[in-house]
């Protein structure tokens, strides 16, 4: 039988993705004994509202994020964000020669034709603790996200904070992956369930106009 594998991390009021941005607030909109003022007895309902950035949690980037006038979450194409065939890349191991950096020699050789190319780190198993958005994270080089361009990638992942390196200001990876349509998915969870090749994943984000990036429930099917 067919299994789904939840891939996205859950957004909870006061969690922190990312030092740098504000954290997720929920607000009744409606009390469940506010609506039952307005329905039969018995009836109730909770209606809340959430603000948080759209860099929260588990999340997609589309070219409107990096670049202006290109696609974003509300107009980027069904078929570049789900149903795709998943290649697991294992770059664990870069990690533990303490190099951050994840170049294209990790799926060297691999077929990633309409591919959605996942980098198994590690990281996420920092998720909640400080040290995960301390900017020690694992990163794609320049050179690999054009790598990935070359070799037909859709869709780029990663079980960390930032496709890029936090100290490079002119952010390769992101320049790069999105000017070609490549769509990514930072903040990943799940990826050491998956097989190397064979799932398939769905990362559909909510079509928001004039948003560039929005969280997602992320999962593979296996």
């Amino acid at each position: 039988m067919p299994q789904l594998i939840d891939l996205s991390h859950p957004i909870v009021p006061g969690m922190v993705t990312d030092n740098r941005l504000p954290v997720p607030v929920v607000r009744d909109v409606w009390t469940r004994e506010q609506s039952a003022e307005r329905y039969a007895p018995g009836v109730s309902f909770q209606i809340a509202s959430i603000e948080f950035p759209q860099n929260t949690g588990t999340y997609l980037d589309a070219p409107f994020h990096r670049h202006e006038g290109m696609p974003g979450v509300w107009d980027f194409p069904l078929d570049r964000v789900a149903d795709l065939p998943i290649v697991v890349i294992d770059a664990r191991r870069v990690l533990g020669l303490g190099r951050p950096a994840m170049g294209p020699e990790l799926f060297e050789g691999l077929n990633l034709t309409g591919a959605a190319a996942l980098f198994r780190t590690g990281w996420d198993a920092k998720w909640g603790t400080s040290e995960y958005s301390a900017g020690g994270h694992p990163y794609l080089t320049q050179d690999a996200a054009q790598a990935l361009v070359d070799r037909g990638a859709v869709l780029f992942g990663v079980d960390a904070l930032n496709a890029d390196d936090p100290q490079d200001l002119t952010r390769p990876a992101h320049t790069i992956l999105l000017k070609h349509n490549i769509a990514i998915v930072e903040n990943l969870t799940n990826l050491d369930r998956l097989p190397p090749t064979g799932a398939r994943l769905h990362a559909a984000p909510v079509k928001a106009q004039g948003l560039g990036s929005f969280p997602v429930r992320a999962y593979a099917l296996v």
